[in-house]
């Protein structure tokens, strides 16, 4: 009987070779994800690869001890358990993209960063030719709610190589129109998403005048401090070329601000008294 059994399973295997798909939920990660962990469950500096490394003066990336990943369906199929141990401490996934695009990987990668027990959040790709409040709809019914998900992001950036929409509105009118949508969100999901940004975008625009929002900042060749003074961050994305155990091909990385223990209290994993 226990052959019998050892050998159903093993041709079971064997018949999903060459296939990836989203893990299987891990028991060991759903018992975390309830009792909350401590800064040593942490996979903390890791030391991921860059297939175009920049040399970095100042603080580094790698002096900061939380990284994860921002992906969409270009990523493909992730091993996240893999890319989980090599370090990834939390993923931002693209849902979303105006008021009628929706990312074909959205849920596989989510149910896979749930099952690894990998912090997730989703993010909305801002489209400037459509209405804030249509945009805010179109997420809000494409990613379900979920308490122990991260904030949610808006992602807004100047869009000068789209073949659709190529407008660029005034600070004001910018400002209004993310504040809309954060709104909606935060009033859907009782949390307040974070925004996403670039160099060029937060200049013009002077989105950071937006108050009671946390901002996710991209530099790839420079401290944010240097290129965007007197910012205050909570992520920043330093490289869009990064390599990732588990995932295929190149992929952005992130840090978060601060330490372990503050951003274990930050996501919520963190054991009230530990």
């Amino acid at each position: 009987m226990r052959l019998l059994i050892f050998c159903v399973c093993l041709v079971a295997g064997l018949a999903g070779c060459g296939q990836r798909s989203s893990p299987p939920p891990d028991p060991l990660a759903a018992e975390q994800a309830a009792a909350g962990l401590s800064a040593a469950d942490l996979v903390t500096y890791p030391k991921f690869g860059d297939a175009d490394p920049h040399s970095w003066k100042g603080r580094a990336p790698r002096t900061y001890p939380v990284h994860g990943i921002d992906i969409s369906r270009w990523q493909g199929d992730i091993d996240w358990r893999r890319a989980k141990a090599s370090g990834v401490s939390f993923a931002f996934i693209k849902a979303t993209e105006g008021g009628d695009l929706a990312d074909p990987k959205f849920r596989d990668h989510r149910a896979g960063a749930k099952a690894a027990g990998v912090p997730w959040g989703a993010y909305h790709y801002y489209y400037f030719c459509r209405p804030a409040e249509e945009q805010a709809r179109w997420f809000i019914r494409n990613v379900p709610r979920d308490s122990a998900s991260l904030p949610h992001v808006l992602d807004m950036e100047w869009t000068p190589y789209s073949r659709t929409c190529r407008i660029r509105p005034e600070g004001a009118k910018v400002r209004a129109e993310a504040d809309k949508f954060l709104d909606m969100l935060e009033a859907h999901y009782g949390k307040r998403p974070i925004l996403y940004t670039t160099v060029d975008f937060f200049r013009d625009t002077g989105i950071d005048r937006l108050r009671g929002t946390e901002f996710w900042l991209r530099s790839v060749a420079g401290h944010p401090r240097k290129t965007y003074p007197g910012a205050f961050w909570t992520f920043w994305q330093y490289t869009g070329t990064g390599l990732v155990p588990g995932v295929d091909g190149k992929v952005d990385i992130n840090v978060f601000r601060s330490s372990p223990e503050v951003w274990l209290r930050w996501s919520g994993q963190a054991v009230p008294g530990r």
